[in-house]
């Protein structure tokens, strides 16, 4: 499927802290950060005057916060709202006397043009590191039956009513449920004190596949845990902005790495460093090579990376390569020994060009030393591609944090 990419757009106080005039030294602007973001890759089904309720963590703490709502795929203008937020309560509750409505512009409702999104205005709330949070939106009738712009693995559960507007309930009624995000794209947070964000970017291994559902083991959560109990690095967001099925060079499953660039890294509110792990994709599609774009070398995933880093240090954010994981035992096509020659060369160059601004040894962390081409059993959640919860969190715990220190 081939997905257009366009310039998101910035509704309401975008310039305003909590709803409070920026300062003059740009304080206000410097501290926000996204908390936590599941970049948009599909449509999905139609949601028609119904509620859905999701739950977030966010990777960071703050005193405001505000959220981002897509309709990049959406082939008509889509009208939100009312959309809620509160504390999460664990599975479709809230805790009572956490709600609050976001409003957009100063209204509780917005219309988002086809191709674009919309930024609530920031909301005055006490966020927690590592915050669990309901976002409710309704959608109102829809007699068109145009389907919602989703990211596809959500990795958690989304509550759904079969009918009415159910944004403030603290008792959501568990009607239906999906594994897909609806709409939501990021929620920002800010406070008193500079922050800054981190972008994970790639595909499906850092989408969480194969990790828990509902449980925040992506080694992207376990990456933000480790930085929140570091207080020095604290102030650090990580946005997640993996789509399952990316490849660096051609479209897909979402529009290329380096089309969705800009959009899921660079725009991020104070973003300072990423971590590429891409490519994966681009080797296991070669196998399949339906069309003869689809057939790729080393040299050609290399050429791309290139792009991102000249593209990432153009706009003063340092970006680390990751080496990309084992995936011996998936099965041919997708697995091959052309592709895992090709693996082994983008890798060895990851690790000595010297091209990027450091290196996390994602391969070394998982791959098994007796079988280097595996994944260790342990880290496997059964597909040989994937990671397993344990996984996770040995790739988190291979990322050296020196990378995220002193000034950015």
């Amino acid at each position: 499927m081939q997905h257009r990419v366009v310039k998101w757009v910035f509704a309401g106080a975008i310039a305003a802290l909590a709803g409070g005039a920026m300062a003059a030294d740009g304080s206000a602007q410097r501290a926000w950060a996204d908390g936590w973001s599941a970049p948009p890759d599909t449509v999905g089904p139609v949601l028609d005057a119904q509620t859905v309720r999701q739950v977030v963590r966010t990777s960071i703490g703050g005193s405001a916060l505000r959220v981002r709502l897509s309709n990049l795929l959406g082939s008509v203008p889509v009208t939100l709202g009312p959309v809620h937020v509160a504390l999460s309560a664990g599975g479709a509750e809230t805790v009572p006397g956490s709600d609050h409505v976001l409003l957009f512009d100063g209204k509780p409702t917005v219309t988002i043009a086809k191709g674009q999104s919309v930024l609530s205005d920031p909301l005055k709330m006490t966020v927690k590191p590592l915050q669990p949070l309901a976002v409710s939106i309704y959608v109102p009738a829809d007699k068109a039956f145009h389907p919602a712009t989703v990211h596809s693995a959500g990795m958690a559960t989304a509550y759904v009513t079969e009918h009415g507007d159910a944004t403030a309930a603290v008792h959501f009624p568990r009607e239906e449920v999906s594994g897909s995000r609806f709409y939501l794209t990021d929620v920002e947070v800010a406070g008193a004190a500079p922050r800054h964000t981190l972008v994970a970017f790639g595909d499906s291994i850092t989408d969480g596949v194969g990790s828990k559902q509902d449980a925040n083991e992506r080694w992207p959560d376990y990456l933000a845990a480790r930085l929140q109990a570091a207080p020095q690095l604290s102030s650090i967001a990580v946005a997640d902005a993996g789509i399952g099925g990316n490849r660096i060079l051609h479209d897909g499953y979402g529009p290329s790495a380096l089309a969705r660039f800009d959009r899921d890294v660079l725009d991020k509110p104070n973003v300072r460093w990423v971590i590429l792990l891409e490519g994966i994709n681009d080797i296991g599609g070669s196998g399949y090579a339906w069309e003869a774009k689809d057939k790729i070398d080393a040299q050609q995933l290399i050429d791309g990376m290139k792009q991102l880093i000249a593209r990432a240090h153009a706009r003063h954010v340092k970006i680390y390569g990751a080496t990309l994981t084992p995936y011996g035992g998936n099965g041919w096509p997708y697995h091959s020994a052309a592709g895992e020659t090709t693996r082994e060369q983008v890798n060895a160059w990851i690790r000595h060009s010297g091209a990027f601004d450091g290196v996390v040894d994602f391969d070394k962390a998982v791959r098994d030393p007796a079988a280097p081409k595996k994944m260790r059993a342990a880290y496997d959640s059964g597909d040989h591609l994937h990671p397993s919860s344990a996984g996770y969190r040995a790739m988190a715990a291979a990322v050296d944090l020196k990378l995220f220190a002193g000034k950015p």
